[in-house]
């Protein structure tokens, strides 16, 4: 057996061969895992479990079969999806996963987080992910309907396009003193997040965390999955 990460999905209705790709990964080979591990942005934009789209519904529906056959399944939020809540996790089965959290993974004690805390270059983003985050700001955004939900949506989604184009791409990748703190306030050698869409194995020596830190890729253009077992670790692309 073994246990399986995926991160930045982005599924939504504008990329169908993108939704197409994560149902047949949840009934193949996510069905022979041990546990699956969702780390951030499974959705492109999730304004809250009251959402009615079809594509959604698909997913939610595909996730509880996957729960229901025995594997466990763990889902993070990410920047795109912070508003999943109790509802989603009722119709799918799904626990929340708390951003940083350590587990046991075949006697190796693993970091786990979705990736965009690490970016402390971008102060911009690291500003808004502290307003969003906000305990008032998630209150107020829950009491909007869901046609205001999704306009700003809509609007944020165009916001994060342009930030990304006017930023240089090493502010945007994570800072290696912060990475390097956040491992030794955990006390492990081990960090899988995603959010950076830059899959890789860095190994120790290669920075100076002293650790291994496996990076997750998107979904966008193929599928990435760690595959981590007794025997060891493999991050594979699946092609489309």
């Amino acid at each position: 057996m073994s246990t399986l990460f995926v991160s930045d999905i982005h599924l939504n209705g504008l990329q169908p061969e993108i939704t197409e790709q994560f149902l047949g990964f949840l009934r193949g080979q996510a069905r022979q895992a041990e546990a699956l591990y969702i780390l951030g942005d499974l959705f492109e934009f999730w304004i809250g479990d009251d959402d009615p789209d079809p594509t959604y519904e698909r997913i939610q529906n595909e996730l509880k079969a996957l729960t229901d056959s025995g594997v466990a399944c763990y889902v993070m939020h990410g920047n795109r999806d912070f508003l999943l809540g109790n509802a989603f996790c009722r119709r799918t089965g799904c626990q929340l996963l708390k951003d940083g959290s350590v587990i046991n993974l075949y006697g190796k004690q693993v970091l786990l987080c979705h990736g965009d805390v690490l970016c402390t270059d971008d102060l911009a983003y690291q500003r808004l992910r502290r307003i969003l985050r906000h305990p008032l700001t998630l209150g107020v955004l829950r009491v909007l309907s869901i046609k205001q939900r999704q306009a700003l949506a809509n609007r944020m989604r165009h916001e994060s396009r342009k930030h990304t184009q006017q930023t240089h791409s090493t502010i945007m990748d994570v800072n290696q003193q912060a990475v390097t703190r956040y491992m030794q306030q955990a006390k492990v050698q081990w960090l899988i997040h995603g959010h950076t869409h830059r899959p890789a194995v860095h190994q120790p020596g290669t920075h100076s965390t002293g650790g291994t830190r496996i990076v997750l890729g998107d979904w966008h253009h193929q599928g990435s999955v760690l595959n981590w077992s007794a025997q060891g670790h493999e991050l594979i692309s699946l092609p489309r």
